[in-house]
């Protein structure tokens, strides 16, 4: 089918059950079976202040993950570059293409949750400015020997970042793009872009299609470009089996999304085409079925919104072993 595959791996730590440390073990043990078995690349998801993902540094846990590998590529499924001095950013993350050995694969995002931003001083009003300033930043600091920069939130004259990243000019880049300012930015820097998990199957087709025009417009193509689509996943030997699977995993996340720390679950809620969130998961976001009836799903995905990089986030241990032993070997 010619899709590659890669994990959207989070660090959820569900009502604090068991210990945080056996999240991560599991969470390497996985990415060691992936590194055996052909997925493409592990995307590391960054969060603060939440037990959804206890992972506050995709650098540190990404230095951990390419120790553990010899072939696997390392994302970052959002390095929240809003939230970092940007030149702090480009060191780490050269570092870890270095020691690495050139795998890393750079997604960058403003980030969403208003907390984050509140405890880190970061006025959420300012966070898409930072964003676009830091990203500017990095990709300097990575292709340019000295530089200067005087900009709106950072200035500083002639520094030199090192190490520079082995890979050259700089790691493979996306940005993350949920909205459609960030899709439109995105296309007229000629970005590639990461998409999102939470959207429905025809909001990402959609997205898609607008990505694609803006690209045009710019004076680029999406010829040759992997555009990763995070996509939740719950597979299981029958169906009703992997839908109770998706339910549990809906209300997992909308439990954490729209929980009391957003602060904003009224607008939020607007969002599910009227259903109630956790069907509207289960009807319209997550794919679900058999190993068999979701290589279908995958296919149609493919001819319909123009899907080349599947980006899962398996919603149980499970799924992960039926991803792994029964569907990417179809793709």
């Amino acid at each position: 089918m010619t899709i590659k595959l890669g994990v959207l791996q989070f660090f959820s730590w569900p009502g604090r059950r068991g210990r945080l440390e056996e999240v991560y073990a599991r969470a390497l043990e996985r990415i060691e079976v992936m590194d055996r078995t052909g997925f493409d690349a592990v995307w590391l998801a960054e969060h603060h202040f939440t037990t959804f993902s206890v992972c506050p540094s995709v650098h540190m846990m990404g230095m951990l993950a390419a120790a553990r590998t010899k072939r696997l590529r390392i994302g970052t499924a959002v390095s929240l570059a809003a939230l970092y001095h940007p030149l702090r950013l480009a060191e780490e993350v050269a570092l870890l293409d270095m020691l690495s050995g050139g795998r890393v694969n750079w997604g960058a995002g403003r980030g969403f949750a208003h907390f984050e931003f509140k405890h880190f001083g970061v006025p959420a009003e300012e966070s898409g400015d930072r964003f676009r300033e830091a990203v500017d930043i990095v990709l300097k600091a990575w292709t340019e020997e000295r530089f200067s920069h005087k900009g709106k939130y950072f200035s500083f004259d002639d520094v030199e970042v090192l190490p520079k990243p082995l890979q050259a000019p700089h790691p493979p880049t996306w940005m993350a793009a949920t909205s459609e300012g960030a899709i439109d930015w995105a296309a007229s820097r000629g970005f590639s872009i990461l998409m999102d998990p939470h959207s429905s199957t025809a909001e990402i087709g959609a997205k898609r299609r607008r990505y694609s025009e803006k690209l045009a417009e710019a004076g680029f193509s999406d010829a040759g470009r992997d555009i990763p689509m995070a996509r939740l996943l719950a597979l299981a030997p029958t169906k009703d089996e992997a839908q109770a699977v998706a339910r549990r995993g809906a209300q997992w996340l909308v439990d954490s999304y729209v929980g009391p720390q957003h602060g904003h679950k009224r607008s939020v809620e607007r969002t599910f085409d009227g259903k109630e969130p956790t069907q509207h998961y289960v009807d319209s976001v997550i794919l679900h079925g058999t190993p068999a009836s979701v290589v279908e799903q995958i296919a149609r995905l493919k001819e319909e919104v123009g899907l080349n990089y599947l980006m899962c986030a398996p919603l149980s241990r499970d799924t992960f072993r039926l991803l792994a032993d029964e569907v990417l070997p179809r793709l």
